[in-house]
Protein backbone atom coordinates (compact mmCIF):
# COMPACT_ATOMS: atom_id res chain seq x y z
CA UNK A 1 0.00 0.00 0.00
CA UNK A 2 1.62 3.36 -1.19
CA UNK A 3 1.44 5.86 1.02
CA UNK A 4 2.63 10.19 0.77
CA UNK A 5 4.29 11.43 3.28
CA UNK A 6 1.54 14.11 4.07
CA UNK A 7 -1.51 11.22 4.77
CA UNK A 8 0.76 9.05 7.60
CA UNK A 9 -1.90 7.36 8.95
CA UNK A 10 -1.88 6.11 12.76
CA UNK A 11 -0.56 2.91 12.53
CA UNK A 12 2.07 4.15 9.92
CA UNK A 13 3.25 6.60 12.62
CA UNK A 14 3.10 4.17 15.62
CA UNK A 15 5.42 1.89 13.16
CA UNK A 16 7.90 4.73 12.69
CA UNK A 17 7.93 5.34 16.32
CA UNK A 18 8.40 1.97 17.51
CA UNK A 19 11.60 1.51 14.85
CA UNK A 20 12.88 4.89 15.72
CA UNK A 21 12.64 4.37 19.41
CA UNK A 22 14.37 0.93 19.06
CA UNK A 23 16.99 2.26 16.93
CA UNK A 24 18.20 4.62 19.16
CA UNK A 25 18.63 1.50 21.70
CA UNK A 26 20.80 -0.28 18.93
CA UNK A 27 22.96 2.81 18.61
CA UNK A 28 23.29 3.05 22.43
CA UNK A 29 23.71 -0.25 23.03
CA UNK A 30 27.12 0.27 25.06
CA UNK A 31 25.03 2.90 27.10
CA UNK A 32 21.74 0.70 27.78
CA UNK A 33 23.07 -2.67 28.32
CA UNK A 34 21.07 -4.27 25.93
CA UNK A 35 21.97 -6.38 22.86
CA UNK A 36 21.18 -4.99 19.88
CA UNK A 37 20.23 -8.31 18.44
CA UNK A 38 17.36 -8.18 21.65
CA UNK A 39 16.43 -4.98 20.53
CA UNK A 40 16.06 -5.20 17.13
CA UNK A 41 14.21 -8.93 17.22
CA UNK A 42 11.69 -7.10 19.46
CA UNK A 43 11.22 -4.30 17.04
CA UNK A 44 11.16 -6.79 14.10
CA UNK A 45 8.47 -8.27 15.18
CA UNK A 46 6.13 -4.98 16.65
CA UNK A 47 6.63 -3.42 13.49
CA UNK A 48 4.85 -5.91 11.66
CA UNK A 49 2.27 -6.91 14.19
CA UNK A 50 1.28 -3.22 13.76
CA UNK A 51 0.98 -3.62 10.03
CA UNK A 52 -0.59 -6.29 10.17
CA UNK A 53 -3.83 -4.86 12.84
CA UNK A 54 -3.24 -1.65 10.37
CA UNK A 55 -3.45 -2.23 6.87
CA UNK A 56 -7.46 -3.95 5.94
CA UNK A 57 -6.58 -6.84 3.81
CA UNK A 58 -7.31 -10.09 4.65
CA UNK A 59 -4.77 -12.23 7.20
CA UNK A 60 -3.69 -14.90 4.82
CA UNK A 61 -2.37 -12.05 2.33
CA UNK A 62 -0.61 -10.23 5.55
CA UNK A 63 0.97 -13.57 6.39
CA UNK A 64 1.98 -14.14 2.26
CA UNK A 65 3.28 -10.63 2.37
CA UNK A 66 5.61 -11.59 5.25
CA UNK A 67 6.80 -14.81 4.05
CA UNK A 68 7.90 -13.36 1.32
CA UNK A 69 10.26 -10.58 2.78
CA UNK A 70 11.64 -13.71 5.00
CA UNK A 71 12.52 -16.01 1.90
CA UNK A 72 14.79 -12.77 0.56
CA UNK A 73 16.06 -11.89 3.96
CA UNK A 74 16.74 -15.56 4.73
CA UNK A 75 19.46 -15.89 1.63
CA UNK A 76 21.46 -13.03 3.11
CA UNK A 77 21.67 -15.28 6.54
CA UNK A 78 22.28 -18.48 4.92
CA UNK A 79 24.85 -16.59 2.65
CA UNK A 80 26.48 -15.04 5.95
CA UNK A 81 26.33 -18.33 8.09
CA UNK A 82 28.48 -19.88 5.45
CA UNK A 83 30.62 -17.28 4.71
CA UNK A 84 31.43 -17.03 9.03
CA UNK A 85 31.54 -20.65 9.00
CA UNK A 86 34.21 -20.75 6.07
CA UNK A 87 36.43 -17.76 7.24
CA UNK A 88 36.52 -19.42 11.19
CA UNK A 89 37.67 -22.42 9.28
CA UNK A 90 40.47 -20.90 8.04
CA UNK A 91 41.25 -18.59 11.40
CA UNK A 92 40.91 -21.73 13.23
CA UNK A 93 43.98 -23.68 11.18
CA UNK A 94 46.38 -20.55 12.15
CA UNK A 95 47.94 -20.42 8.33
CA UNK A 96 48.32 -16.96 9.11
CA UNK A 97 51.31 -18.09 11.59
CA UNK A 98 53.59 -18.31 7.76
CA UNK A 99 52.05 -15.09 6.74
CA UNK A 100 53.01 -13.07 9.67
CA UNK A 101 56.77 -14.38 8.87
CA UNK A 102 56.99 -13.24 5.51
CA UNK A 103 54.92 -9.62 7.12
CA UNK A 104 58.07 -9.30 9.61
CA UNK A 105 59.49 -5.80 8.74
CA UNK A 106 61.12 -3.25 11.18
CA UNK A 107 60.52 -0.05 8.91
CA UNK A 108 57.35 1.76 9.97
CA UNK A 109 56.67 2.66 6.35
CA UNK A 110 56.91 -0.40 4.65
CA UNK A 111 54.57 -2.02 7.13
CA UNK A 112 52.04 0.32 7.06
CA UNK A 113 51.89 -0.26 2.70
CA UNK A 114 51.94 -4.22 3.49
CA UNK A 115 48.91 -4.53 6.05
CA UNK A 116 46.94 -1.87 4.11
CA UNK A 117 47.40 -3.38 1.06
CA UNK A 118 46.93 -7.06 2.41
CA UNK A 119 43.72 -5.96 4.34
CA UNK A 120 42.42 -4.21 1.37
CA UNK A 121 43.03 -7.88 -1.26
CA UNK A 122 42.26 -10.21 1.25
CA UNK A 123 38.85 -8.09 2.20
CA UNK A 124 37.77 -8.30 -1.49
CA UNK A 125 37.81 -12.55 -0.51
CA UNK A 126 36.69 -12.85 2.69
CA UNK A 127 34.96 -9.94 4.19
CA UNK A 128 35.99 -6.89 6.19
CA UNK A 129 35.36 -8.04 9.93
CA UNK A 130 37.17 -11.60 9.32
CA UNK A 131 39.81 -10.04 7.20
CA UNK A 132 40.29 -7.41 10.50
CA UNK A 133 40.20 -9.32 13.25
CA UNK A 134 42.84 -11.95 11.52
CA UNK A 135 45.17 -8.71 10.47
CA UNK A 136 45.32 -7.72 13.74
CA UNK A 137 45.72 -10.71 15.39
CA UNK A 138 49.12 -10.52 12.97
CA UNK A 139 49.67 -7.04 13.52
CA UNK A 140 49.73 -7.66 17.45
CA UNK A 141 52.95 -10.58 17.32
CA UNK A 142 54.62 -8.07 14.61
CA UNK A 143 54.33 -5.05 16.70
CA UNK A 144 53.96 -5.97 20.27
CA UNK A 145 53.50 -2.17 22.01
CA UNK A 146 50.10 -1.06 21.81
CA UNK A 147 50.87 2.87 20.70
CA UNK A 148 53.36 1.67 18.18
CA UNK A 149 50.25 -0.35 16.14
CA UNK A 150 47.48 2.24 16.31
CA UNK A 151 48.16 3.83 13.12
CA UNK A 152 48.28 0.37 11.14
CA UNK A 153 45.41 -1.06 13.07
CA UNK A 154 43.31 1.84 11.85
CA UNK A 155 44.37 1.87 8.28
CA UNK A 156 43.67 -1.99 8.46
CA UNK A 157 40.37 -1.36 8.87
CA UNK A 158 40.21 1.61 6.32
CA UNK A 159 41.41 -0.79 4.02
CA UNK A 160 39.32 -4.27 4.67
CA UNK A 161 36.18 -1.65 4.30
CA UNK A 162 37.36 -0.36 0.88
CA UNK A 163 38.06 -3.72 0.25
CA UNK A 164 34.89 -5.12 0.80
CA UNK A 165 33.39 -2.95 -1.13
CA UNK A 166 34.57 -4.06 -4.65
CA UNK A 167 33.55 -7.67 -4.70
CA UNK A 168 30.58 -9.10 -3.75
CA UNK A 169 31.20 -11.04 -0.84
CA UNK A 170 33.68 -8.62 0.79
CA UNK A 171 31.22 -6.49 2.79
CA UNK A 172 27.46 -7.53 4.13
CA UNK A 173 25.96 -4.23 2.34
CA UNK A 174 27.30 -5.35 -1.00
CA UNK A 175 26.53 -8.71 -0.69
CA UNK A 176 23.02 -7.59 0.21
CA UNK A 177 22.80 -5.33 -2.77
CA UNK A 178 24.32 -8.65 -5.09
CA UNK A 179 22.01 -10.88 -3.87
CA UNK A 180 18.87 -8.69 -4.33
CA UNK A 181 19.68 -8.53 -8.12
CA UNK A 182 21.09 -4.62 -7.79
CA UNK A 183 24.50 -5.32 -8.77
CA UNK A 184 26.32 -7.95 -10.56
CA UNK A 185 29.59 -9.44 -9.88
CA UNK A 186 31.87 -8.13 -12.77
CA UNK A 187 30.28 -4.51 -12.92
CA UNK A 188 30.99 -3.88 -9.46
CA UNK A 189 34.61 -4.70 -9.85
CA UNK A 190 35.24 -3.05 -12.59
CA UNK A 191 33.69 -0.05 -11.39
CA UNK A 192 34.31 0.47 -8.45
CA UNK A 193 37.91 -1.05 -7.74
CA UNK A 194 39.52 2.29 -8.85
CA UNK A 195 37.49 4.03 -6.56
CA UNK A 196 38.00 2.37 -3.29
CA UNK A 197 41.48 2.11 -4.15
CA UNK A 198 41.67 6.26 -3.93
CA UNK A 199 39.84 6.14 -1.48
CA UNK A 200 42.86 4.27 0.92
CA UNK A 201 45.52 5.93 -1.33
CA UNK A 202 44.44 8.93 0.43
CA UNK A 203 45.26 8.76 3.47
CA UNK A 204 47.91 5.78 2.73
CA UNK A 205 49.64 8.73 1.50
CA UNK A 206 49.18 11.36 4.31
CA UNK A 207 50.00 8.90 6.86
CA UNK A 208 53.26 7.74 5.04
CA UNK A 209 54.13 11.50 4.93
CA UNK A 210 53.55 11.68 8.53
CA UNK A 211 55.31 8.10 9.93
CA UNK A 212 59.37 7.69 10.27
CA UNK A 213 61.79 5.80 11.50
CA UNK A 214 61.67 1.90 13.03
CA UNK A 215 60.26 -0.49 15.00
CA UNK A 216 61.92 -2.60 18.01
CA UNK A 217 64.11 -5.67 17.15
CA UNK A 218 61.56 -8.29 17.77
CA UNK A 219 62.91 -11.50 19.66
CA UNK A 220 60.67 -13.64 17.90
CA UNK A 221 61.10 -15.93 15.22
CA UNK A 222 57.88 -15.81 13.09
CA UNK A 223 58.95 -19.47 11.35
CA UNK A 224 59.36 -21.50 14.18
CA UNK A 225 55.03 -20.95 15.11
CA UNK A 226 53.52 -23.92 15.10
CA UNK A 227 50.73 -25.11 12.43
CA UNK A 228 47.35 -26.86 12.78
CA UNK A 229 47.65 -30.37 10.74
CA UNK A 230 46.72 -29.80 6.99
CA UNK A 231 47.01 -26.02 7.75
CA UNK A 232 48.34 -24.89 4.44
CA UNK A 233 45.75 -27.16 2.08
CA UNK A 234 42.58 -25.64 4.65
CA UNK A 235 43.89 -22.05 3.76
CA UNK A 236 44.30 -23.00 -0.09
CA UNK A 237 41.20 -24.76 -0.33
CA UNK A 238 38.88 -21.89 2.05
CA UNK A 239 40.31 -19.13 -0.08
CA UNK A 240 39.25 -21.26 -3.43
CA UNK A 241 35.83 -21.89 -1.66
CA UNK A 242 35.20 -17.94 -1.05
CA UNK A 243 36.28 -17.13 -4.85
CA UNK A 244 34.05 -19.72 -6.13
CA UNK A 245 30.59 -18.10 -4.91
CA UNK A 246 30.46 -16.08 -8.17
CA UNK A 247 31.61 -18.22 -10.24
CA UNK A 248 29.39 -21.06 -8.85
CA UNK A 249 26.64 -18.07 -9.66
CA UNK A 250 27.51 -17.29 -13.19
CA UNK A 251 27.65 -20.80 -14.19
CA UNK A 252 24.64 -22.19 -12.87
CA UNK A 253 22.44 -18.82 -12.43
CA UNK A 254 21.45 -20.21 -8.72
CA UNK A 255 21.24 -17.66 -6.02
CA UNK A 256 24.79 -16.62 -4.07
CA UNK A 257 23.75 -18.93 -0.95
CA UNK A 258 23.80 -21.68 -2.85
CA UNK A 259 27.64 -21.29 -4.06
CA UNK A 260 28.21 -20.12 -0.54
CA UNK A 261 26.72 -23.73 0.82
CA UNK A 262 28.12 -25.81 -1.69
CA UNK A 263 31.78 -24.08 -0.45
CA UNK A 264 30.87 -24.49 2.87
CA UNK A 265 30.37 -28.53 2.13
CA UNK A 266 33.44 -28.72 0.43
CA UNK A 267 35.47 -27.69 2.91
CA UNK A 268 33.90 -29.62 5.45
CA UNK A 269 34.28 -32.62 3.72
CA UNK A 270 38.07 -31.88 3.36
CA UNK A 271 38.15 -30.57 7.09
CA UNK A 272 36.43 -33.90 8.32
CA UNK A 273 38.58 -36.05 5.85
CA UNK A 274 42.16 -34.52 7.52
CA UNK A 275 40.66 -34.86 11.50
CA UNK A 276 38.24 -37.59 11.21
CA UNK A 277 40.78 -40.49 12.43
CA UNK A 278 42.00 -37.95 15.25
CA UNK A 279 40.72 -36.88 18.67
CA UNK A 280 42.75 -34.54 19.76
CA UNK A 281 42.06 -32.44 16.13
CA UNK A 282 38.07 -32.03 17.35
CA UNK A 283 38.46 -28.30 17.45
CA UNK A 284 39.39 -28.54 13.66
CA UNK A 285 36.02 -30.01 13.12
CA UNK A 286 33.10 -28.00 11.72
CA UNK A 287 30.71 -28.95 14.48
CA UNK A 288 33.12 -27.17 17.17
CA UNK A 289 33.83 -24.47 15.01
CA UNK A 290 29.97 -23.80 14.45
CA UNK A 291 29.68 -23.32 18.40
CA UNK A 292 31.83 -20.19 17.71
CA UNK A 293 30.05 -18.40 14.95
CA UNK A 294 28.69 -14.60 15.83
CA UNK A 295 24.19 -16.06 15.80
CA UNK A 296 23.93 -12.99 17.84
CA UNK A 297 25.30 -11.11 14.82
CA UNK A 298 23.07 -13.28 12.22
CA UNK A 299 19.83 -12.59 14.81
CA UNK A 300 20.72 -8.53 14.88
CA UNK A 301 20.05 -8.75 10.57
CA UNK A 302 17.61 -10.55 10.80
CA UNK A 303 15.99 -8.33 13.08
CA UNK A 304 17.10 -5.04 11.46
CA UNK A 305 15.99 -6.50 7.97
CA UNK A 306 12.54 -7.85 8.77
CA UNK A 307 11.69 -4.34 11.00
CA UNK A 308 12.73 -2.32 7.56
CA UNK A 309 10.76 -4.84 5.28
CA UNK A 310 7.56 -4.02 7.76
CA UNK A 311 7.66 -0.26 6.96
CA UNK A 312 9.02 -0.70 3.37
CA UNK A 313 5.91 -2.87 3.26
CA UNK A 314 3.36 0.10 4.26
CA UNK A 315 5.51 2.29 0.63
CA UNK A 316 6.42 4.88 3.50
CA UNK A 317 10.01 4.41 2.03
CA UNK A 318 8.88 4.69 -1.46
CA UNK A 319 7.06 8.22 -0.71
CA UNK A 320 10.68 9.27 1.20
CA UNK A 321 12.53 8.36 -2.36
CA UNK A 322 9.99 10.25 -4.24
CA UNK A 323 10.37 13.24 -1.87
CA UNK A 324 13.99 13.17 -1.50
CA UNK A 325 14.67 12.69 -5.38
CA UNK A 326 12.39 16.00 -5.63
CA UNK A 327 14.39 18.17 -3.04
CA UNK A 328 18.37 16.88 -4.01
CA UNK A 329 17.67 15.71 -7.23
CA UNK A 330 21.73 14.46 -7.44
CA UNK A 331 22.01 10.25 -7.17
CA UNK A 332 25.44 11.03 -6.59
CA UNK A 333 24.60 13.19 -3.67
CA UNK A 334 22.43 11.23 -2.14
CA UNK A 335 24.90 7.93 -2.48
CA UNK A 336 27.55 10.60 -0.53
CA UNK A 337 24.68 11.45 1.90
CA UNK A 338 24.24 8.11 2.45
CA UNK A 339 28.31 7.45 3.12
CA UNK A 340 28.67 9.73 5.33
CA UNK A 341 25.47 8.57 7.24
CA UNK A 342 26.73 5.24 7.61
CA UNK A 343 29.59 6.52 9.47
CA UNK A 344 27.32 7.11 12.35
CA UNK A 345 24.61 4.82 11.82
CA UNK A 346 24.98 1.16 11.10
CA UNK A 347 24.90 0.67 7.44
CA UNK A 348 23.12 -2.49 7.14
CA UNK A 349 20.31 -1.29 7.93
CA UNK A 350 20.62 2.08 5.77
CA UNK A 351 21.55 0.01 2.56
CA UNK A 352 17.86 -1.81 3.47
CA UNK A 353 16.33 1.18 3.53
CA UNK A 354 17.92 2.53 0.35
CA UNK A 355 16.55 -0.91 -1.34
CA UNK A 356 13.01 -0.53 -0.44
CA UNK A 357 13.02 3.55 -1.25
CA UNK A 358 14.38 2.96 -4.81
CA UNK A 359 13.00 -0.44 -7.09
CA UNK A 360 14.95 -1.86 -9.99
CA UNK A 361 12.44 -0.53 -12.54
CA UNK A 362 13.34 2.76 -11.95
CA UNK A 363 16.98 2.05 -11.21
CA UNK A 364 17.88 -1.46 -13.34
CA UNK A 365 20.49 -3.57 -12.04
CA UNK A 366 24.06 -2.24 -12.42
CA UNK A 367 23.43 1.31 -12.56
CA UNK A 368 24.92 4.11 -10.91
CA UNK A 369 22.93 5.01 -8.12
CA UNK A 370 23.17 0.95 -7.30
CA UNK A 371 27.01 1.06 -7.54
CA UNK A 372 27.45 4.52 -5.61
CA UNK A 373 25.23 3.15 -2.81
CA UNK A 374 27.64 0.15 -2.44
CA UNK A 375 31.14 2.06 -2.94
CA UNK A 376 29.43 4.57 -0.09
CA UNK A 377 28.25 1.74 2.22
CA UNK A 378 31.55 -0.06 2.18
CA UNK A 379 33.83 2.93 2.48
CA UNK A 380 31.81 5.36 4.39
CA UNK A 381 31.95 3.76 7.59
CA UNK A 382 35.80 4.10 7.64
CA UNK A 383 35.55 7.90 8.68
CA UNK A 384 34.48 6.92 12.34
CA UNK A 385 35.17 4.34 14.18
CA UNK A 386 32.22 2.79 15.05
CA UNK A 387 30.96 3.57 11.73
CA UNK A 388 31.26 -0.70 10.77
CA UNK A 389 31.77 -3.94 11.83
CA UNK A 390 35.60 -4.09 11.13
CA UNK A 391 35.79 -0.41 13.75
CA UNK A 392 33.85 -2.04 16.39
CA UNK A 393 35.96 -5.19 16.31
CA UNK A 394 38.96 -2.46 16.37
CA UNK A 395 37.69 -0.82 19.53
CA UNK A 396 37.08 -4.11 21.15
CA UNK A 397 40.62 -5.80 20.22
CA UNK A 398 42.82 -2.87 20.37
CA UNK A 399 40.49 -0.39 22.91
CA UNK A 400 40.89 2.48 19.99
CA UNK A 401 38.33 5.10 21.46
CA UNK A 402 36.13 7.35 19.82
CA UNK A 403 38.17 10.33 20.62
CA UNK A 404 41.40 9.21 19.43
CA UNK A 405 40.41 8.26 15.79
CA UNK A 406 38.48 11.29 15.25
CA UNK A 407 41.49 12.96 15.91
CA UNK A 408 43.78 11.38 14.02
CA UNK A 409 42.00 9.35 11.18
CA UNK A 410 38.70 10.81 10.23
CA UNK A 411 39.92 13.87 7.95
CA UNK A 412 42.22 11.96 6.16
CA UNK A 413 39.93 9.41 5.28
CA UNK A 414 37.15 11.32 4.89
CA UNK A 415 39.02 13.23 2.38
CA UNK A 416 39.80 9.89 0.59
CA UNK A 417 36.53 8.72 0.21
CA UNK A 418 34.96 12.00 -0.70
CA UNK A 419 37.36 11.59 -3.95
CA UNK A 420 36.94 8.12 -4.57
CA UNK A 421 32.92 8.81 -5.10
CA UNK A 422 34.16 11.87 -7.27
CA UNK A 423 36.42 9.54 -8.81
CA UNK A 424 33.40 7.56 -9.94
CA UNK A 425 30.79 10.19 -10.87
CA UNK A 426 33.80 11.63 -13.46
CA UNK A 427 35.30 8.59 -14.79
CA UNK A 428 31.88 6.26 -14.96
Amino acid sequence: MMVGMDILTLPHILLLVVFAIGYVGIILEFFVKVNKSAIALFIAVICWLIYFVGEPQPLSMNLEFLSSHLSDISEILFFLLGAMTLGEIIDDHKDVNTLTAYLHTRNKRKMLWLMTGISFFLSAILDNLTTTILMISILRKLVPHKKERFLVACMVVVAANAGGAWTPIGDVTTTMLWINGQISTMKVITELFLPSVVSIIIPLLFFTWRVKGEYPVSEVNFRDEPLEPGANLVFGAGICCFLFVPVFKALTGMPPYMGMLISLAILWLITDILHHKHEQRKHLRVPFILTKIDVSSILFFLGILLAIDAIEATGILKSAAMALDEVIKSQAIIATFIGIVSAIIDNVPLVAATMGMYDLQTHPMDSPLWLMIAYAAGTGGSILVMGSSAGVALMGLEKVDFISYLKKMSLPVLAGYLLGMLFYVYIF
